[in-house]
């Protein structure tokens, strides 16, 4: 399968949304998620997932299949990330009782999170523009959830020693 350049799939982030306000850091989001106040939506699509793997106890909600079902255009780069996987079972009526039932019945902030922290902050803004005004992005994304598992382990194993 050939990869697509997702640095380009994405508007950048001043086009987008003002950083302020929308980020939150992983620590602060793990915390969150730990007291059940927050739920980390993990927002790559499917084959990213597969490819690099799952951050455990998140929802997977993929960002360029929800944009295409609230008839927003995709870009060209988006468009081929979304065909370059399988797609989800997902229909409008599915994305909005998910994100009600995390966002109005059970209280929580949702938490966007992709593989670097760029497609999140895109996908909260769009969330808060649709008055879901409890939607943040976890700055730095799975990378940053990635450096964050090394460096446990690796403090875990000098502790053993």
């Amino acid at each position: 399968m050939e990869s697509a350049d997702m640095s380009t799939a994405i508007p950048s982030v001043p086009e987008v949304a003002d950083k302020h306000g929308l980020e939150i850091s992983l620590n602060s989001a793990l915390e969150l998620c730990e007291l059940e106040l927050a739920t980390l939506v993990d927002i790559r699509q499917a084959f990213e997932i597969q490819m690099k793997g799952a951050i455990p106890d998140t929802v997977h909600i993929p960002l360029f299949e929800v944009k295409r079902l609230l008839g927003h255009t995709l870009s060209e780069n988006e468009q081929d990330i979304l065909d370059a996987g399988q797609p989800t079972p997902m229909d409008v009526q599915g994305f909005f009782t998910m994100i009600n039932q995390l966002h109005h019945v059970r209280d929580r902030i949702v938490l966007c999170i992709c593989n670097s922290g760029r497609r999140s902050l895109y996908a909260a803004s769009l969330l808060r523009s649709m008055g879901y005004g409890k939607a943040l992005s976890v700055a730095g994304g799975f990378q940053a959830w990635k450096k964050l598992q090394a460096e446990a382990a690796a403090a875990q194993d000098q502790n053993k020693k």
